[in-house]
């Protein structure tokens, strides 16, 4: 690849989603760093005001929990999801009124935005979501959005601000997910133990050889190390929004970065954008069953882009419901799609290896001769 790409994917890209982690927003878990987010609105605001530059930020910001530890006196990380919960409300007033402050000294309105993976997964809430989102961009009022560990459970939750970053990427459509953490970017190895690792500039998002590239846990204060970072680059991709990963002490990075300027590492979309019902489905972290096809079905699902009829089933993992999103897995147990199912578990396991024309005596209804029907699957490997 070469420069001239990486200038224009940054400087064309207009609705931006800028994710902190917390050990930046914390000074690795001191408290809240005042002079570090007060830069980072700085630039948003020279983002959102350039003459003719038409651009829309949305902030996604991690550092609740560890805002709270730090008024608590805790030192460590709590293991307890009570604990956890309670420092991310202590944490989470602080954060807010830091950002609100910051924000508003640059002549910007803000906006606090919490959300969980219930939030996302249920298409009406997702929905629900997205039109609040843009409805504030629309005012120009920049949103500040975190997970809302206050009441995350494990069924629930995002997970790490890494894949919420690119989670609201794909709700809002946006065109670049900016990655500020605490390393320049992606090496080909971990440079501390190994001196021949080289910086990536910039690679293709979804390329399997960066999650081999990437490895190891965050920090002690967070939870996301790099191979998260490169999840979200490939989930991101999905609806079209290129990632890059950079340093966010850089001096004016978010600036720098708006006018083409190679910094961090910059992990280019594929052109064409996934349908916004697909991506829905796409983004499902948790997945309530999963559907096992014989080496016919995978074929036919790969190569022609057919529905998943039932006699290629053979067999149901799960409960779920007539509706719910479910995986599509082969014979080895990969998942190769994810889509609508047009029947609920237990019926599913009556079908399996069944023709179409059976449903009705073995139901007692025919609803559809599909199990998913291809408008409503998406091929995820």
């Amino acid at each position: 690849m070469n420069e001239q790409p990486i200038s224009e994917v940054l400087r064309q890209a207009r609705r931006i989603v800028i994710k902190v982690g917390s050990s930046l927003v914390t000074n690795e878990g001191r408290g809240l760093d005042e002079a570090a987010i007060g830069e980072w609105c700085r630039q948003m605001a020279l983002l959102e005001n350039e003459p003719g530059a038409q651009r829309e930020v949305i902030m996604v910001s991690s550092g609740a929990i560890a805002e709270g530890m730090k008024r608590l006196g805790w030192t460590k990380r709590p293991h307890e999801v009570n604990e956890l919960q309670a420092a991310a409300a202590v944490g989470q007033m602080g954060l807010a009124q830091m950002y609100e402050t910051k924000l508003r000294e640059q002549g910007l309105r803000s906006a606090q935005v919490l959300l969980t993976h219930a939030d996302l997964a249920d298409r009406e809430r997702y929905l629900n979501a997205r039109s609040t989102l843009l409805t504030l961009l629309q005012f120009k009022v920049l949103p500040v959005i975190n997970e809302n560990d206050t009441v995350v459970t494990d069924e629930i939750k995002v997970g790490d601000n890494d894949t919420l970053g690119a989670l609201v990427a794909n709700l809002i459509e946006a065109d670049l997910l900016i990655i500020l953490t605490d390393q320049k970017g992606l090496y080909t190895a971990d440079p501390r133990s190994n001196p021949a690792a080289e910086f990536v500039h910039e690679a293709r998002a979804g390329d399997l050889a960066l999650e081999r590239m990437a490895g190891g846990a965050g920090s002690s204060i967070g939870k996301g190390g790099m191979l998260t970072k490169i999840l979200a680059a490939k989930r991101a991709a999905g609806s079209g929004a290129s990632t890059v990963i950079a340093w966010g002490r850089e001096p004016d990075v978010l600036i720098r970065l708006s006018r083409g300027e190679r910094i961090g590492t910059l992990l280019v979309a594929p052109t064409q954008k996934m349908q916004a019902r697909k991506q829905w489905m796409a983004d499902h972290l948790q997945l309530r069953g999963a559907l096992v096809v014989d080496d016919g079905a995978v074929a036919k699902l790969r190569g022609a882009g057919t529905s998943l009829l039932p006699i290629g089933m053979t067999q149901v993992d799960g409960v779920f419901a007539r509706g719910d999103v479910v995986a599509i897995r082969d014979a080895g147990g990969a998942e190769i799609a994810r889509g609508l199912a047009n029947y609920s578990s237990a019926e599913a396991r009556l079908l399996c290896r069944k023709p179409s024309s059976e449903i009705g005596a073995l139901l007692g209804y025919a609803a559809e001769p599909e199990m998913v029907h291809r408008d409503n699957l998406v091929l995820t490997r």
